[in-house]
């Protein structure tokens, strides 16, 4: 069993850390969509780091996944591995038994998978929410906070009212000069916190 726990340590260890060097450089990929022709519609969502999003719309009505399998990615697994063998390791260390050092051991692996899928899933909620908030701001009336420079010379900031919460946004405008407190309509989004806006003209 030792050599096990090592072999999943090591693997799983080292592929943590190769995701984790990739996700600090900025490295990654265009999600894939994969249409599954037959009884069962599936849309299936990769991305370069194993995440996999799976929806299955059957005959007699809308049928999700298990949750196991809702969970299972190729990063959750690669995170399962490593604690599996971790913790088995430290179980040995210990001079605990082998049955109680495989369930110790399978425990921490389906703790670590649950608590990484737990983790992004919570990270990619801030993300889309992140997206639709800004997205919705085009045609909305703002209030300039900062003075936004004229001919996009510079930033400025605006106030808006969003989803029920007033959001603070980085502003630039082709047009003029932009004073505080002054009403303006957002035309277009530029960045993920950058929006385009035109005064309003009474």
């Amino acid at each position: 069993m030792t050599t096990v726990f090592l072999i999943c340590a090591a693997i799983g260890c080292t592929v943590l850390v190769f995701q984790f060097v990739l996700t600090m450089i900025g490295l990654g990929g265009e999600a894939m969509d994969l249409d599954i022709p037959g009884d069962v519609d599936a849309d299936i969502d990769l991305d370069f780091d194993g995440d996999m999003d799976f929806d299955a719309d059957m005959d007699h009505g809308h049928v999700d996944s298990t949750w196991l399998f809702g969970i299972i990615s190729f990063r959750t697994v690669i995170a399962a591995l490593a604690f599996f063998g971790i913790a088995g390791l430290g179980c040995q260390e210990a001079g605990m038994s082998v049955p109680y050092t495989m369930a110790i051991a399978v425990a921490a692996g389906f703790g670590a998978m649950y608590g990484v899928y737990r983790i992004y899933r919570l990270l990619d909620t801030f993300r889309s929410q992140g997206t639709v908030r800004i997205g919705r701001a085009v045609g909305s009336e703002a209030t300039v906070y900062v003075t936004i420079p004229a001919e996009n010379s510079g930033n400025g900031k605006i106030q808006i009212n969003l989803q029920n919460r007033t959001m603070e946004y980085i502003a630039r405008t082709p047009g003029p000069k932009i004073p505080p407190g002054a009403k303006v309509v957002v035309t277009d989004i530029v960045t993920s916190d950058t929006v385009e806006v035109e005064p309003i003209t009474e």
